[in-house]
């Protein structure tokens, strides 16, 4: 096994888990986990520790991402991890961009202050202010929402690095 893709985590979940998931029509509990530690090492106890409370870690992953994966359409993929598994939006976002990286973008308080928008906590608002606005601006830069997503947060922490030393 090449444990050196573990390294560039984006590159690995964006590429191996993805194709992943469409090939099987689920994550491994290991796929899944790489995507939350890539968004959010710090949530990484949380979430295995709410996962387990529905039985197996294993199993319960593979059953909300199948249940993702059969979802009919983008509004009711979130809803699955939002409402019947009740993650946050940043998180479910993260997860759903990788999954679906033409369909969705992370949610992020960085991203969202670039874009001057309050903060959204249902599928509604994330698919009526915040994820038009992304591609607005994505589309006006010829980028996709992945890299616009990437240009948003870089220019927000950049901003935030000189605050620091300002």
């Amino acid at each position: 096994m090449d444990f050196s893709k573990y390294y560039d985590l984006e590159k690995y979940i964006f590429g191996e888990v993805r194709d992943n998931f469409l090939k099987k029509g689920y994550l491994t509990a290991q796929e899944f986990f790489c995507i939350i530690i890539w968004k959010a090492n710090r949530a990484k106890t949380k979430i295995r520790k709410k996962l387990s409370a529905s039985g197996s870690v294993a199993g319960t992953v593979k059953k909300i991402t199948e249940q993702i994966f059969e979802a009919n359409n983008a509004n009711d993929k979130l809803d699955v991890l939002l409402k019947k598994w009740r993650f946050g939006m940043p998180m479910a976002s993260a997860i759903l961009s990788v999954l679906y990286p033409n369909e969705f973008t992370v949610y992020d308080y960085r991203v969202r202050d670039q874009l001057n928008l309050k903060n959204i906590y249902s599928t509604k608002k994330y698919f009526e202010y915040f994820l038009p606005r992304v591609q607005k601006e994505a589309k006006e830069r010829g980028k996709t929402l992945r890299e616009m997503d990437k240009e948003l947060w870089g220019k927000s922490f950049f901003q935030d690095l000189e605050n620091l030393l300002s």
